[in-house]
């Protein structure tokens, strides 16, 4: 009988960049190929596993940007359909706590292509998005353990990556593992194939770029919500411009954050410029987790808000490939 717990610890970093991965992924928890492959097409048909594949650290390649809408509630589905037509989007979500109450992210090859999507989305439903770029990282982890304590201090930061300039053949590769490696004994090698490169170069592409941090992290991409991860939030502080450097470092070791960035502020409708995101198993822990904001970190002094995760329209991994279509 398969350890689910161990093997979804297992398998969402370090995943083998080899011809034969899901083989070499088994071996140590003493699962064969097939095994590996059947218990992750029955979770990714499921829903409870989004794909297997990178997660590119942000403003390292491409452009991407956090985005909100304010919506009245009983719209809420109808504007987030509109959002979602467009595939440059991967997560959309409801989220309470504020007028801007519908949350999404998006990514384009470059910055004029993601305010190009920013204009066609204001257009299509009457209102602006609230633009919200990434200015500095203090701490991105969106795996999950499925077994043991949760905590951001036992998750090794990585230094600043510096952006990487792709050539037309880096961006086939992006494009096919965006959409994840197909669940075969030899992904790697349809990889090849629909990016037009060689096998030996898709692998040692991939392995620069995990090296170098430019994929942050390679593996099983979960489902959170339906591995239990269903009482999250995003908390948002006002911090002074001097100071928020030094109070987002601080805040990113406390645990459970899995998120934690400085972002843009955007003048008297959007003040706030520190973010923490957190993913709890109960409303005991995410509560735990906002008293150790203020005991620990200091918080309880700074104006912020705790928006609560609502109706889940999208999740899945940021789509850098995209490049809107000239007329």
């Amino acid at each position: 009988m398969v350890d689910e717990q161990r093997f979804y610890d297992s398998i969402q970093r370090g995943f083998p960049i080899e011809p034969r991965p899901f083989r070499s992924a088994g071996t140590p928890l003493n699962l064969t190929e097939h095994a590996v492959l059947s218990l992750l097409a029955r979770d990714v048909g499921a829903g409870r596993v989004s794909r297997i594949g990178a997660v590119f650290a942000p403003n390292v390649i491409g452009a991407s940007t956090l985005a909100a809408l304010a919506v009245d509630r009983a719209d809420l589905a109808r504007v987030a359909a509109r959002v979602n037509a467009h595939g440059a989007v991967s997560h959309n979500y409801a989220r309470s706590g504020h007028r801007f109450n519908l949350w999404f992210v998006a990514g384009a090859r470059h910055r004029p292509a993601l305010d190009a999507l920013l204009r066609d989305i204001a257009e299509e439903v009457g209102q602006t998005p609230l633009d919200l770029p990434m200015e500095r990282e203090y701490h991105i982890d969106l795996g999950f353990p499925m077994s043991g304590a949760r905590g951001a201090a036992g998750n090794p930061r990585r230094q600043p990556v510096a952006a990487e300039a792709l050539d037309d053949a880096d961006w086939r590769l992006v494009a096919a593992l965006e959409r994840g490696l197909p669940l075969t004994p030899e992904p790697f090698h349809a990889l090849a194939r629909q990016s037009g490169i060689p096998l030996h170069r898709v692998l040692t592409r991939i392995a620069q770029w995990q090296a170098s941090g430019v994929i942050r992290r390679f593996g099983a991409i979960l489902h959170h919500r339906r591995f239990g991860y269903g009482n999250n939030a995003m908390c948002v502080w006002d911090v002074p411009d001097n100071r928020v450097d030094a109070v987002g470092t601080r805040l990113a070791r406390v645990s459970p954050v899995s998120l934690c960035y400085r972002r843009a502020r955007r003048g008297p409708v959007w003040r706030y410029n520190l973010y923490a995101m957190v993913h709890a198993r109960s409303e005991a822990e995410l509560q735990g987790a906002l008293d150790h904001f203020d005991r620990q970190a200091g918080m309880a002094s700074l104006p912020g808000l705790v928006l609560r995760s609502g109706t889940c329209y999208r999740q899945r991994g940021t789509r850098y490939s995209w490049e809107p279509v000239c007329a």
